[in-house]
């Protein structure tokens, strides 16, 4: 009997717990909300869930942000005509710059020996511009395969950044020449500075080989294959981290090396020349000071924007997720600034060496040759006497400059053998 009543009891029990768990289910209702937050709703009761979990972060697919290059229309007329005008001067600055340090090679010191490498690099840079501006023309669309892109990037970045490393060099060893000549002499030895300049190379080396386990080439969704963008390298673990430390090696050391280098030798000099008021009257040294002061102007306007841009997303990402626009936003800027900094390479030339005699001379040589060449093909085609520019039939002259005729030159050579 006593069991037959716990068994009563048990089944009336069960029955109530059944039927209050059923309402339970039927009046319970979940929310998922957008931040990440879920609501549970039992009856008039609402508790508040928030979900730990990886996917309800604002990271997105970068397959879902389709604005990434809506600017190509504008880019594949204005990027490869920039480059192309990069191409064009900085291949021709760079190997005039060549042309007058080749004489100097017998007697090479440290500042010939650093120009030489940092002009090597910058020739290399502009060889590789051809298939970056295929690459643009083609709205960023890379047909060469992954291999091809590798290797471009590889050589794009290496001669970028062993170009800012010589630059360093070169303000180094100026004002090791300058400020310390005797405490630091040997490391203007140019059996040191050999050294010094295979370390470099292997130092930006060993930052950019590392690209090479990186896939560098994506397909979008609308068949084109991009090459060495950086929606490339989102997949990337630790990209972030990755690219601050980049920053930090590749900019942020050499600038605040090369600033605080020229600003010490340029109070030296100014100094000097206070001191010595021959020098002071002869303006040499407000001559140096103002190559240095348009180096490091140079330098700055147009590393700066490049680093800084970077720098500021990838801190962003750190800190929080960016949404579509944000990285459409810092794609399109990388594009402009990399433009900046890539202009650099057809600067150098011009910069380091409008200062010595021997590079003005080869250039003014050349543009004189090239005058003399047209002019001499305009006297041979036009009617004798119908040019305006004729002077006594030998001479042609133009804006005060006069260019004796090769046939003065012969007539002059017969007096003196006559003689």
């Amino acid at each position: 009997m006593t069991f037959q009543l716990h068994a009563i009891l048990m089944q009336n029990t069960l029955g109530k717990l059944t039927s209050s768990y059923a309402r339970l289910s039927l009046n319970t209702k979940f929310t998922l909300q957008s931040t990440g937050s879920c609501n549970i709703e039992m009856g008039s009761t609402t508790v508040p869930v928030t979900l730990n979990s990886s996917s309800t972060n604002n990271d997105f697919n970068n397959s879902t942000c389709n604005t990434l290059y809506a600017h190509r229309e504008y880019a594949r007329v204005l990027m490869p005509l920039f480059y192309c005008i990069v191409f064009f001067v900085g291949l021709f600055g760079n190997c005039l710059a060549l042309h007058v340090i080749r004489p100097n090679l017998k007697k090479i010191n440290s500042t010939t020996l650093y120009s030489l490498n940092l002009v090597i690099s910058d020739i290399l840079f502009t060889l590789s511009l051809p298939v970056r501006i295929a690459y643009y023309a083609l709205g960023f669309h890379w047909p060469l395969g992954e291999a091809m892109c590798k290797i471009s990037g590889l050589i794009f970045y290496i001669n970028t950044y062993a170009g800012v490393n010589f630059m360093t060099c070169l303000s180094v060893d100026r004002f090791i020449a300058v400020v310390l000549p005797l405490r630091f002499s040997r490391l203007r030895k140019v059996s040191n500075v050999r050294y010094i300049c295979v370390g470099v190379w292997m130092l930006v080396l060993g930052q950019t080989l590392p690209l090479l386990n990186m896939s560098m080439t994506n397909k979008e969704d609308d068949g084109h294959i991009t090459c060495m963008e950086y929606p490339n390298f989102e997949k990337v673990d630790h990209i972030a981290t990755i690219l601050i430390g980049a920053v930090f090696l590749g900019y942020i050391i050499p600038v605040v090396t090369i600033l605080v280098c020229y600003s010490v030798l340029c109070s030296k000099l100014h100094f000097t020349a206070k001191k010595n008021h021959l020098t002071e009257k002869s303006g040499r040294s407000r001559k140096v000071i103002g190559v240095i002061c348009c180096v490091s102007l140079v330098f700055v306007v147009c590393y700066s924007p490049y680093h800084i841009d970077l720098l500021q997303y990838m801190i962003r990402k750190l800190v929080s997720s960016p949404d579509c626009a944000d990285l459409t936003a810092f794609q399109v800027s990388l594009h402009i600034t990399v433009c900046l900094m890539n202009l650099n390479s057809c600067l150098d030339p011009f910069i380091y060496f409008f200062a010595c005699k021997g590079y003005k001379r080869k250039l003014m040589k050349l543009l004189k040759l090239q005058v003399s060449m047209s002019f001499s093909s305009a006297v041979r085609t036009s009617p004798e006497g119908s040019s305006k520019d004729v002077i006594d039939g030998n001479k042609i002259q133009l804006n005060s400059c006069t260019i004796v005729s090769t046939s003065e030159r012969f007539s002059e050579r017969r007096v003196l053998r006559h003689e």
